[in-house]
């Protein structure tokens, strides 16, 4: 009897050395399981440090999240970090491409710095108190009305409180090999307080990722933080213009960090 519990322990390396669909969902259930017990040592931790909801509680999910890359077996590199040394409010935009992506976050994610999430993200167990506890900026985005609230209440809260946020304006997971178009909720927040927006480009993930090949690979990650694009004077009228230059600026970005991590790995084969 006892010999079957050694079954398991063998046969999981033997997949994870044989069947890169085996390692695609153990790692990704791992991903999920260890970053919902994570949130349950930081909730008492934040619990103690603030009494509740305050963005000082970014500072423990930081701390307890920066390590999760060496398990995954992901590596970044990170370029332009002198553009994050700017004082007061600011917008940070970033590309959306998986969950992953948390981890890219934590790893230059300033201090007093949260961001906006989907409204759905609350109700993730641990995750979602955690997120709650880190003053995370919840949206719902199947109400228009509803987002463009939230954005002006977000708005007041950074130059009240002269915090950060950071916004995926793709609006969506994207694995596409470019970017979506921006949707404009972080344009409008950036102008309202007439705050910078600091862009940052994640490269494409699919030298080690692709969901639906089921393709998970030990990879490097470049973070790319370019200059801040400045706000001041614009109104609502400058938004789509804004939104537009935001655009270019990171797809160039996107494509070139991208094509140099391809080249510098090479392709995941299929």
């Amino acid at each position: 009897m006892d010999a079957l519990w050694m079954v398991p322990l063998l046969l999981i390396p033997l997949l994870m050395w044989t069947s890169s669909t085996f390692v695609f969902y153990f790692k990704k259930c791992f991903y999920v399981a260890w970053m919902m017990l994570l949130a349950l040592v930081a909730i008492p931790l934040c619990m103690l440090k603030s009494g509740g909801r305050d963005i000082e509680n970014m500072r423990i999910i930081r701390f307890l999240v920066r390590h999760v890359k060496y398990f995954l077996g992901l590596r970044f590199e990170v370029s332009g970090w002198e553009h994050l040394q700017t004082e007061g409010p600011y917008v940070i935009i970033s590309n959306h491409q998986s969950s992953l992506d948390v981890l890219g976050l934590m790893e230059i994610l300033p201090d007093r710095c949260t961001m906006i999430a989907k409204k759905e993200l609350i109700y993730a167990g641990t995750v979602g108190l955690i997120c709650w506890l880190g003053g995370i900026v919840f949206i719902n985005r199947k109400k228009t009305s509803d987002a463009k609230s939230v954005m002006a209440d977000a708005a007041k809260t950074m130059l009240d409180d002269q915090i950060r946020l950071w916004v995926f304006p793709e609006g969506t997971r994207n694995q596409k090999g470019d970017l979506l178009p921006f949707k404009k909720g972080a344009f409008h927040l950036a102008v309202q307080a007439q705050a910078p927006i600091i862009p940052v480009v994640f490269s494409s993930y699919s030298n080690f990722y692709l969901r639906k090949q089921k393709q998970f690979k030990s990879g490097t990650i470049r973070l790319k933080i370019l200059p801040k694009i400045e706000t001041k004077g614009m109104t609502s009228e400058d938004v789509s213009s804004l939104s537009d230059k935001s655009f270019s600026v990171m797809r160039d970005a996107f494509l070139d960090v991208s094509d140099s991590i391809t080249h510098s790995n090479g392709p995941l084969r299929h």
